[in-house]
């Protein structure tokens, strides 16, 4: 029987049994125009199972295939394996980044603009005039040879080219880019050339640009139409502004795109980032003090007050005043030393009315109608926009000033329109300035439309694409997944872990449940202790246990007693922690499982040969998660499911942050590892006796025959005896 055509894109000797077959149901599935959900646990193989199939369809139906995650590490990983298919196969791929991390003059989106427009302005310019200076020349020539008509031709282009002469001279005092002027002036073969023989990454598209004074970031959205494949980010997906410009340096059409989504878990709550909008008090005073020429304007904009001003300053201020109601009304009640330098949300939803804020605005408001003044506002905005546009150009501005009247006006129109609206949920928070002396300063606020249903960003993606193969090792239940993002009828398919069982023991251990409320027992705390030290002692390498949060990361990491120990805690660099804890030998690291070290980091062999969940570690339940649980009750709700908001917000997510977290550990067939769920209710024992909090039952079938319920004193006997049996220890195994 003859191999499919498409495993010539699969650049290793041969794929796995299993995922030949998944590269079989893909490629179907992409024929049919179908989505696909495909779930398949740590070295089944996922991206490239998705990917041959994917390049091989495109390249016969002229598509493009786009791989996107929200995981550096993966980024990398589809990189390597794009390079792998470029050794034997013509194929033109790019890693493709945005903007800010590329720009090597350090400017904003809009002055890149502007200066990308001014200088393009600039090259034709230069470029009529060297027409112009080809066409006087010809005449002269034709003039000298006796062409009268030459000669009056002649004084024409004169004419015009010392009308262009004038223009150029007054690019002297514009703003334009360098980097850009070379680009486009410039032979840039070079690049292309390089660009194309391997897949580069882009950093090493910044430097190699920047060596040679080109704008790298122009010459990658250049480069990348037409090609074979793209790796990218989320956001160029998920964020409808950015995608539709996207799409358009591609040259594509939606219906010509094939999206592989990888972490496809993430999804969910990176819809919901994506869709949300913001806008700080800050934001709307610096609006105030640019409609009132208190801030330096262009002279077109400063020479004469707008008789829209004054309808913008009512609706605008009339926001900011309800928005300072509604936090200080909250510092009256509660006092404001709970406020730091972290937003800090205030519940305004009602059920059956308006949100308080905008209560306090309509109670608040007088004039000709909020709706009327608003449109005003809009206008003005919008042409102020386009006047500190020109002016930037024309070099009247050093900078490209952002018009803050037309932000707080367009965020304002959307409060009122979408605030009321089902999966909607308004937010207003506030919070405190550090103070130059290294305490607090002053406060302020920020309303926030908040969307509770993801699929009111992706439903309308998914369904514009050719097709979508959402994969992650954490991707079940499957009917969970279809129904919050919207997908209709995908196929599916899920691989579980491939590996030899017999090199992985999975430990349900019977400690007391850690609800929030028994945390802080002693006897508890001295039980969670004994166990991870247990597992510390008992493991032949390192062992990574997470937390519900990083401060219980922090209470344990103190009590246990071992030297050799690691703590990672918010806003530290995860990436070189991670190295040192790697580089050491059975030590421990301490972490929050809603942390960066969770997902989407390898430990490979003796990093980690021991993972500990401990508890079972559901988010903060604040009033924003709540508003999720009642969309989705609402909107998925109905006699036969009942009320699923827990579910499908709470308890799911966090059983998948947990098999992630599991999933650290065995990394490949040679590889083997100890995993511990360290709370009763992982246990077979809580189904009978607490069903209520169980939890076991949302792991996948084969996932939970694997698990052995132990007592917490019983643990070191299992773990000296699994790692035994595989000869794991260097020396004489300690005694359990």
């Amino acid at each position: 029987m003859s191999e499919p055509s498409y495993l010539r894109y699969f650049p290793y000797d041969e794929p796995y049994d299993h995922q030949r077959e998944a590269m079989s149901r893909i490629s179907a599935g992409l024929a049919d125009g179908s989505d696909i959900l495909f779930e398949g646990a740590t070295g089944t193989g996922k991206t490239l199972a998705a990917l041959v199939p994917a390049l091989a369809y495109a390249e016969q139906h002229d598509k493009t295939v786009i791989i996107t995650t929200d995981v550096h590490q993966q980024m990398r990983q589809f990189r390597r394996e794009a390079s792998a298919i470029t050794t034997t196969e013509d194929l033109r791929a790019v890693v493709f980044r945005g903007k800010a991390s590329m720009c090597h003059i350090d400017v904003g989106y809009e002055e890149c603009q502007a200066l990308r427009e001014t200088t393009q302005e600039l090259v034709e310019t230069e470029q009529e005039r060297a027409e112009l200076e080809r066409e006087q020349r010809a005449l002269l020539a034709e003039s000298q040879a006796g062409d009268e008509g030459a000669t009056e031709a002649r004084s024409a282009v004169m004419d015009e080219l010392e009308a262009v002469e004038g223009d150029l001279t007054a690019f002297t005092d514009r703003a334009t880019c360098d980097h850009y002027y070379r680009n486009l002036t410039g032979d840039t073969s070079d690049f292309f050339s390089w660009l194309y023989a391997d897949v580069r990454t882009p950093d090493e598209i910044y430097t190699f640009a920047h060596e040679q004074g080109l704008c790298g970031y122009e010459l990658l959205k250049e480069g990348v139409e037409g090609v074979d494949l793209v790796v990218c980010n989320y956001h160029h997906l998920l964020d409808p502004t950015i995608r539709e410009q996207f799409f358009r340096w591609l040259g594509r059409d939606p219906e010509d795109v094939i999206a592989i989504f990888d972490e496809a878990h993430n999804v969910e709550s990176a819809a919901r980032d994506h869709a949300r909008r913001t806008l700080t008090e800050t934001t709307v005073t610096g609006a105030l003090d640019e409609l009132a020429g208190d801030q330096p304007q262009p002279e077109a904009v400063a020479d004469a007050r707008d008789p829209r001003a004054e309808s913008a300053e009512n609706v605008l201020s009339t926001f900011r005043n309800s928005l300072r109601e509604i936090y200080e009304g909250t510092f009256d009640a509660d006092g404001r030393e709970h406020v730091q330098a972290e937003w800090h949300d205030l519940a305004i939803d009602n059920a059956d009315r308006r949100d308080d804020l905008t209560l306090a605005f309509l109670q608040a408001y007088t004039g000709p109608g909020y709706d009327v003044e608003l449109d005003r506002a809009l206008e003005l905005g919008r042409d102020l926009d386009a006047a500190y546009e020109e002016a930037y150009k024309n070099g009247e501005t050093s900078t490209r000033q952002d018009c803050q009247t037309l932000q707080a006006a367009r965020f304002v129109e959307s409060w009122f329109e979408d605030s009321g609206d089902a999966g909607t949920y308004p937010v207003v928070s506030v919070r405190r300035d550090p103070g130059a002396d290294g305490g607090l300063g002053d406060s302020y606020g920020r309303a926030e439309l908040y969307t509770c249903i993801p699929e009111q960003v992706t439903r309308s993606l998914f369904a514009s694409l050719h097709a979508n193969v959402l994969m992650s090792a954490t991707l079940r239940p499957f009917d969970v997944t279809e129904t919050v993002l919207g997908l209709d009828d995908p196929e599916t398919m899920a691989y579980g872990p491939q590996f030899p069982e017999r090199r992985r023991r999975t430990y349900a251990v019977d400690t007391p449940p850690l609800f929030a409320s028994r945390r802080d027992d002693p006897a508890v705390q001295e039980t969670i202790t004994g166990v991870i030290e247990d597992a510390v002692r008992l493991t032949p390498g390192n062992t990574l246990a997470f937390f519900p949060s990083y401060s219980e990361a922090a209470r344990y990491h103190d009590r246990i007693s071992t030297d050799r120990k690691y703590l990672d805690e918010p806003g530290t660099p995860a990436h070189e922690l991670r190295e040192q804890f790697a580089s050491d030998n059975n030590a421990i690291m301490c972490t929050s499982l809603w942390g960066t070290l969770g997902e989407g980091v390898s430990y490979d062999g003796d990093d980690a040969r021991t993972v500990v969940v401990v508890g079972v570690p559901y988010p903060h339940l604040d009033d924003r998660m709540a508003a999720v649980q009642d969309a989705y009750d609402a909107m998925f709700g109905d006699e036969a499911t009942g009320s699923p908001g827990w579910r499908y917000a709470v308890e799911i997510p966090t059983i998948r942050k947990t098999r992630q977290a599991l999933g650290r550990v065995v990394r490949s067939p040679t590889d083997f590892g100890a995993r511990l769920l360290v709370d009763a209710r992982y246990t077979e024992r809580a189904e009978m006796e607490m069903r209520e909090y169980a939890v076991r039952g949302a792991f996948p079938p084969e996932e939970r025959t694997e698990i052995i319920d132990v007592e917490p004193g019983k643990l070191k006997f299992g773990l000296h005896n699994f790692y035994t049996d595989l000869g794991a220890y260097d020396a004489e195994p300690p005694a359990p």
